[in-house]
């Protein structure tokens, strides 16, 4: 009979603190830190403006949730004409440490070939205390190597408007891929991941980078986009089409990529 009382106590003691947790318990963030997460898989077939954490920004583009390939799921397919873009836009970001992950499976059906130099990005990052737009996914087509390559870039910021791209890291055209990007603080440092595989030659810092000689400084995150915008006028092709699945980010690598990932 006391090995009863002592189980019945301890099982009241163990119900008391299951009670006595918080209402606001459910909301401390997910596994890993993260920060958003988006498959589509909830959202309704067809046009789409918003979804869990994110609005769209969008002009001379369009996003359209679609049945996966794969026939599994859900996805989302960006569609722009010309010069024209089409984002999902994640404004309330604040990661702590100003320092974040991403990931995100794509697939683009086409790069650009004309005009020369044209370049496009896929990631925006911007945020409060500085103009510099930082563009961890993005790339250029290089004329002079024949095809268009994956690069980091920023734009607006004292480092000027700048594409660092590498022939070591081509961009291929109608292939699923998962891309992760860290941005860390500590250094002002965008590191790629193609795949689960570093892409060191991609990696830029406050002192390495594309732009003039003065540092390269994030500013304090709250917004990133994902999607598609390609700035120059009358490229070939004339439309672009991207599709998109399991965007997370996190403050700490969220994986799913292999080889690491």
């Amino acid at each position: 009979m006391a090995l009863l009382r002592k189980a019945a106590a301890a099982l009241l003691a163990a119900s008391a603190a299951l009670i006595a947790i918080p209402p606001t318990a459910s909301a401390t963030p997910a596994p890993y830190g993260t920060l958003a997460r988006e498959n589509f898989d909830r959202l309704p077939l067809g046009p789409v403006t918003e979804g869990r954490g994110w609005s769209a920004d969008t002009a001379g583009g369009t996003l359209t949730v679609a049945r996966s390939a794969s026939g599994h799921g859900r996805e989302l397919r960006i569609r722009t004409e010309g010069n024209g873009r089409a984002f999902l836009v994640f404004d309330e970001l604040f990661p702590p440490g100003n320092s974040f992950w991403g990931r995100v499976r794509l697939r683009v059906g086409g790069f650009p070939t004309a005009p020369d130099w044209a370049h496009w990005t896929i990631a925006e990052a911007s945020g409060a205390g500085s103009s510099t737009l930082v563009r961890p996914l993005g790339g250029q087509y290089a004329p002079t190597d024949g095809g268009n390559f994956w690069g980091v870039g920023s734009d607006l910021g004292p480092t000027g408007d700048w594409t660092s791209w590498k022939t070591s890291s081509p961009a291929v055209a109608g292939k699923w891929q998962c891309v992760e990007f860290h941005l860390d603080a500590g250094d002002n440092r965008v590191t790629v991941y193609l795949d689960g595989v570093e892409q060191s030659g991609l990696t830029v810092s406050t002192k390495e980078h594309g732009g003039t000689a003065d540092d390269f400084v994030f500013p304090a995150f709250d917004k990133l986009k994902l999607g598609w915008q390609l700035y120059q006028a009358n490229p070939t092709p004339s439309s672009y089409d991207i599709r998109m699945d399991d965007i997370a980010l996190g403050t700490r690598r969220v994986g799913g990529c292999g080889n690491g990932g």
